[in-house]
């Protein structure tokens, strides 16, 4: 699950929505995994309360720590810098309210486990991954860790997609998915526009990851849309 371009609609349509894919999924059996480190920070506490044993809370603690700690040793208050210029301009004014919204794609149930960077789950059900919020990065280390579908929801737009698996873009407001019509895989923007329930949106998003894990191209399949980017870390030349 990854999100790019949030907007003030991101975490009342799309993530939201997902959140009851993502909750379904869980209960078929399967394995979901949100990522984004970064993205937690102000609403870490609240994926800290869902661990399913107090070893996987303290290390969402403390990766969250670890990144803010970096980002310090740069010079770069992680807190202030966000949002980001983009997501301003789309109507989010904090950085706790993009992480509000962001978790909302993990749903409701326990959080199994949390591994390191591109490191395949061991536990079925929702899994936290150790990954920058740079879009790429963390699709990247996504798949790498056995993802076989991606779902991006998207508010500004974004037309990523990925070479090794299939990224269904979910827009988080109809007049963008209308927009960019091409781009764009689903439309959870009607939960506003046409007062559809987010469980309905949620089914919708949950039947598509069906039907793409079955062989439906993606919106960036068709066109060719894929980025592939690997997280460095330390010096390089």
């Amino acid at each position: 699950m990854e999100c790019g371009g949030s907007d003030a609609w991101s975490g009342v349509t799309a993530n939201p929505a997902l959140g009851v894919a993502s909750d379904m999924l869980v209960q078929a059996g399967g394995t979901v995994i949100l990522s984004e480190t970064p993205e937690f920070i102000g609403a870490e506490h609240l994926l800290v309360a869902r661990a399913a044993a107090p070893e996987v809370g303290a290390q969402i603690d403390a990766a969250v720590a670890r990144w803010e700690d970096a980002a310090r040793r740069m010079g770069v208050d992680m807190r202030g810098a966000q949002p980001t210029p983009g997501n301003i301009a789309g109507g989010l004014t904090t950085i706790e309210e993009k992480s509000l919204g962001a978790i909302q794609k993990g749903g409701s149930t326990a959080v199994q486990e949390f591994v390191g960077y591109s490191h395949r789950p061991t536990r079925r059900g929702l899994v936290l991954m150790d990954t920058p919020g740079n879009d790429p990065e963390s699709v990247t280390a996504m798949v790498a860790g056995g993802a076989q579908v991606v779902v991006f929801t998207t508010g500004r737009g974004s037309p990523a997609g990925c070479p090794i698996a299939p990224v269904i873009k979910v827009a988080t407001n109809t007049e963008m998915a209308r927009h960019m019509a091409d781009d764009m895989d689903l439309d959870a923007g009607t939960v506003i526009s046409a007062g559809e329930p987010l469980a309905g949106a949620g089914r919708r998003i949950f039947e598509e990851i069906v039907t793409v894990a079955n062989g439906k191209l993606t919106r960036a399949e068709e066109w060719g849309n894929a980025e592939f980017s690997i997280n460095l870390i330390g010096p390089r030349m």
